[in-house]
């Protein structure tokens, strides 16, 4: 079968590999759509700091069963939204339901071969029927349930008025969340051109630049009452705190090697709830699904490019290096 190969920094190949072996219990799927995730760009331009090449990429995925291998509620030919979080099931994050965070968590297309294929295999655990959904809008769950984890998380009120620092598509899918949570979102991003898109959508308030002191002032106010950090800058996250008003909650979505300094007079002072988040769980997945469904997520702004299996390896690394315009890519196979 033919799958999308990084072999080293910089070098993306169409090869022929091996069909996957089925293993007992788990199921095989055609791959059916692949959206391209910060994650990937990162690997193709050797950014990522853990990983090992050569790298079969993709965790956005979406397909329909080929052999449901007797999987009960599956049945070949369904449409499947793919979860690409493979847990233990026996740390103690596991067993309190935190398979998001589990100890030795393994990512599809991180910490091993991904979805960049004609046909992966997975736990059925990891499938999740994806009834009313395009095969396209089912490559976006995973993306966008990060945002929503985020959200759920730092158990927003209605009327909170929140601050989302960064407008990539992590950002956006946190602003979507927050503000179907009944919050008023204020986007923050210095690239005109995420602030141009995030005012395409009505998260209930404004998407300013940073560099606008004055404006983004008469925003803050005192204080927001939950902030989200989903840059991916150290720089930013050090800065969060003070978008914080005393008594708010700040989370960290994005996660970049670095090392977090902070006043301790300022954390006491506002008397801050500070969380990270991690991935997403199926209680996530099925958030997303709903909204997509209900149509309070416009997946059609989000898909903003698109690409065919055997063309991603030329646009793949342009759209790496030129990402005016682009919120989500989407490879179908």
């Amino acid at each position: 079968m033919r799958a999308i190969r990084c072999d080293a920094p910089g070098e993306l190949a169409l090869v022929e590999i091996d069909r996957p072996e089925l293993k007992d219990g788990w199921v095989r799927v055609a791959i059916s759509h692949i959206g391209i995730c910060g994650t990937d760009y990162h690997i193709y331009e050797g950014k990522h700091p853990f990983l090992q090449y050569p790298r079969i990429m993709g965790h956005e995925l979406s397909g329909r069963i080929l052999d449901a291998n007797g999987a009960t509620g599956l049945t070949d030919g369904d449409a499947v939204v793919i979860n690409p979080y493979l847990p233990c099931h026996h740390c103690p994050a596991c067993r309190e339901g935190k398979t998001n965070c589990c100890e030795t968590l393994t990512v599809l297309g991180v910490h091993g071969d991904g979805g960049m294929a004609e046909e992966i295999v997975l736990p059925a655990e990891n499938l999740y029927p994806a009834d009313g959904l395009s095969l396209r809008d089912a490559a976006m769950v995973e993306f966008l349930a990060i945002g929503a984890h985020a959200v759920r998380r730092t158990e927003l009120r209605p009327g909170w008025r929140v601050l989302v620092v960064g407008g990539g598509p992590i950002g956006l899918g946190v602003a979507f969340f927050a503000r179907i949570a009944g919050a008023s979102v204020t986007i923050l991003d210095a690239a005109a051109d995420k602030l141009d898109a995030a005012r395409q959508f009505d998260f209930g308030a404004a998407a300013l630049d940073e560099r606008e002191g004055p404006a983004f002032q008469a925003v803050m106010g005192s204080g927001f009452d939950a902030v989200f950090d989903a840059t991916g800058s150290i720089a930013a996250m050090n800065a969060a705190v003070a978008y914080c008003r005393n008594g708010g909650a700040l989370t960290l979505v994005g996660v970049v090697k670095g090392t977090l300094n902070w006043e301790d007079p300022e954390i006491h002072r506002r008397e801050l709830t500070i969380r990270a988040s991690r991935n997403a769980t199926r209680e996530d997945f099925d958030h997303v699904m709903a909204s997509i469904r209900s149509g309070a997520v416009p997946t059609d702004r989000l898909a903003t490019h698109a690409t065919s299996f055997e063309d991603a390896v030329t646009n793949l690394p342009v759209w790496a290096k030129a990402r005016q315009g682009l919120i989500k890519a989407i490879i179908s196979v």
